[in-house]
């Protein structure tokens, strides 16, 4: 029984295989610890393996590329229509699975690392600028209670002391 296709559902601790023969037969069915996963697939020979594109996805897709895999990450919204019962990882990587066969699904591509940073580098800057534009309102806000107005902008932003 030669594995060709592997559903990956990613977790924080503990993940679900769902992986299939050449015949759509189920070939294993494995919960896996984030420590055994790269032992895992390093077992297997290379296969397909995809997942749902997701916080750490592009990780674990450079970490099992390394080992030989073809791994393809899919949109979550995608997957979503495969799910055939409750949402479990099980169910969930039981329809990452099927949804792979569909000839119209679409995928993501998987990010360097220095891409990653980048995106990281510029959610980090818009976070401190969306926080300075509220303190910065909360500001105006008491000003205004004690009958101090204080123009919008961050450029009015500061208050000369009189």
């Amino acid at each position: 029984m030669q594995i060709t296709t592997v559903g990956l559902d990613l977790a924080k601790h503990i993940f679900q295989v769902h992986a299939v023969d050449q015949t759509g037969q189920v070939a294993v069915r494995k919960r896996l610890r984030r420590t055994e996963v790269l032992s895992f697939f390093a077992s297997l020979p290379p296969c397909l393996i995809r997942m749902e594109a997701c916080a750490t996805s592009h990780h674990w897709t450079r970490e099992l590329i390394k080992l030989g895999h073809t791994v393809k990450l899919m949109p979550p919204a995608y997957v979503k229509a495969y799910v055939k019962r409750g949402e479990t990882d099980a169910a969930d990587a039981e329809a990452i699975c099927e949804a792979v066969a569909r000839p119209s699904m679409r995928f993501v591509p998987v990010k360097s690392a220095e891409q990653q940073s980048t995106l990281m580098l510029h959610g980090a800057r818009d976070l401190l600028i969306g926080q300075r534009t509220a303190l910065i309102n909360a500001l105006r806000g008491h000003f205004a209670e004690l009958g101090i107005v204080v123009a919008q902008g961050a450029r009015n932003g500061t208050v000369a002391a009189t």
